[in-house]
């Protein structure tokens, strides 16, 4: 069951329609980064402040069903706001990928499977590997499983 309670949209418009299109279509439409062709998904997390429900489209990561959100924010010296949001409620996120969102669990990574991680974001978006360079942070990567049962 998609992440309760009150959505608050992003600040920025284009986040918003991206959103907004993509949910209301099932990903059929708005499911790509501007025109570059390159797949997103929509994450929804709780927020760490207000509580409530915002949602992000971000570079669609996945291998065997399981989705990595990175936070390069193109590489600026801070993190999106959307990395305190897990770090706060992890078991409070929800990946849409296509017209069925589920429910996960997110936890942050490190060491060896950040590495392997890395490699596959930055296979699917090339400029991460830019935007690490850009910054002196580096840029944390999460991986959102289904939660086992």
């Amino acid at each position: 069951m998609p992440l309760e309670g009150e959505y608050e949209p992003s600040p920025q418009k284009w986040v918003r329609d991206q959103v907004a299109r993509y949910e209301e279509t099932g990903g059929r439409e708005a499911n790509t980064l501007l025109d570059t062709g390159l797949p997103v998904a929509i994450f929804s997390t709780r927020g760490a402040k207000s509580g409530k429900v915002r949602k992000q489209a971000l570079m669609r990561v996945e291998h065997d069903g399981v989705y990595a959100m990175v936070g390069s924010q193109g590489g600026a010296p801070t993190d999106p706001a959307w990395v305190a949001n897990l770090r706060a409620h992890p078991d409070q996120v929800t990946v849409q990928d296509g017209p069925e969102p589920w429910d996960g669990v997110a936890r942050e990574i490190t060491g060896d499977e950040k590495r392997v991680w890395w490699e596959r974001a930055v296979a699917a978006y090339p400029p991460y590997a830019e935007y690490q360079q850009k910054t002196d942070r580096q840029i944390p990567v999460f991986l959102v499983e289904r939660p086992s049962s």
